[in-house]
């Protein structure tokens, strides 16, 4: 795993499992140290790059919310509606009581 494991010790990953209360064989630990120490080893790759040039971005993409515009249009007529409906009271639906509350 050559260069990659001197990012982290075996004793390191060994510290961190029992920080986060992970048991880990001794085979795991070996495991996970080359594999954390090629992720420490591209995040210090990651530092290295010049962005100086390069604005703060929330995404990477250029986002715009597209909104259709809001026009009053045709509506349908309540007493229709609710004359389809299999109880209603005083211009409202009647559905069962929820969570077993009584009205």
């Amino acid at each position: 795993m050559g260069e990659a494991t001197a990012a982290i010790s075996t004793d390191q990953v060994a510290h961190v499992a029992r920080l986060a209360r992970i048991e880990l064989t001794a085979d795991e630990i070996q495991h996970y140290t080359g594999h954390l120490g090629r992720v420490l080893e591209h995040a210090r790759e990651l530092e290295d790059l010049d962005l100086a040039d390069v604005p703060p971005l929330a995404h990477p993409y250029p986002l715009h919310n597209v909104f259709r515009d809001d026009v009053a249009g045709l509506s349908v007529n309540r007493d229709e509606v609710l004359a389809q409906a299999p109880a209603a009271s005083d211009g409202q639906f009647e559905v069962p009581p929820v969570l077993g509350e009584e009205s």
